[in-house]
């Protein structure tokens, strides 16, 4: 009997260690698969994601504060199909876009809330185009990005400018090789290597791969923040004299103009970009108020533009215009 009792328990000792070793192995089973699958849900990096369906056009407006030229935009925007583009304004930190500030409808509430403070001819010029870029991402729609200035107005209706853009898988990219390199800092090698410094416009309208790029950058980016730097401005009461030696020796650096350049050089991608900006500048060339105030753009008031004078520009045989720009840039 003791015999009998003896070989029972083992027989159901046996048969609970065979169903613990079962569950054990359907639970490493279920674990696995549950891993499998969440890692099937992840995104791949380093894959372009294809956009299905109508892409849109990023406009990108760097702005102090009120946008003066409103009107013209509300126009223009007017005339496009809603779906067809987006707006992202970064202007001071605090300053809202609504009915109070601004006559343009297309323009309220599309500021973004973390913006920064900016100064002309420094790194956070390029960082709140970043800071633009990013927010503009987080729309798959969004495949193109063009980077405008709270004294830009287009030349063309809408459709006109998004067809043009849309057309070409190039970014328009205004990028040439510094005669002279007196802006390069040697102090940024080997990061950036002088061969790869390249110069042009900031105004620039960007396909999405190179604006990704431009928005995940921390290498090029940091080198420019600590060797990229302007030439501190003359006290006004120095600027008719004759600059000492010592003063036009220092380095000058304006990292706006050379940044996505240098950037998208330093990546291999020279080869897709159109070589051209799509913003008209006039730049002021008098000697007299070069040494004052330095290069800037000139500013056109409203008796100096007719359909005359546009048509002009419409017609310069160097680049195809598409916005005007007609203020200065300071910031």
């Amino acid at each position: 009997m003791k015999k009998r009792v003896g070989g029972g328990g083992h027989h159901v000792w046996a048969q609970k260690v065979a169903l613990l070793l079962l569950g054990l192995t359907c639970l490493l089973v279920m674990v696995k698969l549950q891993t499998q699958f969440r890692m099937g849900l992840q995104p791949i990096r380093n894959v372009p994601q294809i956009y299905v369906g109508k892409g849109k056009v990023a406009f990108l407006f760097l702005a102090r504060n009120r946008l003066h030229l409103d009107f013209v935009w509300h126009h223009f925007f007017a005339g496009a199909v809603e779906p067809d583009f987006s707006i992202y304004i970064h202007s001071q930190p605090g300053f809202v876009y609504n009915q109070i500030t601004t006559t343009c409808t297309f323009f309220h509430g599309r500021h973004i809330s973390n913006s920064i403070r900016v100064g002309w001819g420094e790194a956070s010029m390029i960082e709140a185009e970043r800071i633009l870029l990013r927010k503009a991402l987080e729309d798959p729609a969004n495949q193109r990005f063009i980077l405008v200035s709270d004294s830009c107005v287009p030349l063309y209706n809408f459709s006109y400018i998004y067809d043009y853009v849309m057309s070409s898988p190039k970014s328009f990219v205004d990028s040439f090789l510094d005669p002279k390199g007196e802006r390069y800092n040697p102090k940024m090698a080997p990061a950036i290597p002088k061969d790869k410094w390249r110069k042009g416009s900031q105004w620039v309208a960007l396909v999405r791969k190179h604006a990704e790029i431009m928005a995940a950058d921390n290498t090029i980016f940091p080198v420019f923040q600590r060797h990229c730097k302007r030439r501190p401005p003359l006290p006004e009461h120095l600027r008719k004299q004759p600059q000492p030696a010592v003063v036009q020796k220092e380095h000058n650096c304006i990292p706006d103009e050379h940044y996505v350049q240098t950037l998208l050089s330093m990546k291999g991608l020279e080869d897709e970009l159109e070589r051209r900006t799509l913003t008209y500048t006039f730049w002021n060339q008098s000697k007299s108020k070069i040494d004052m105030q330095g290069w800037h753009p000139v500013t056109f008031k409203h008796s100096d533009v007719d359909g005359k004078f546009v048509e002009k520009i419409k017609d310069c045989n160097a680049v195809q215009k598409l916005v005007f720009q007609n203020s200065n840039e300071g910031f």
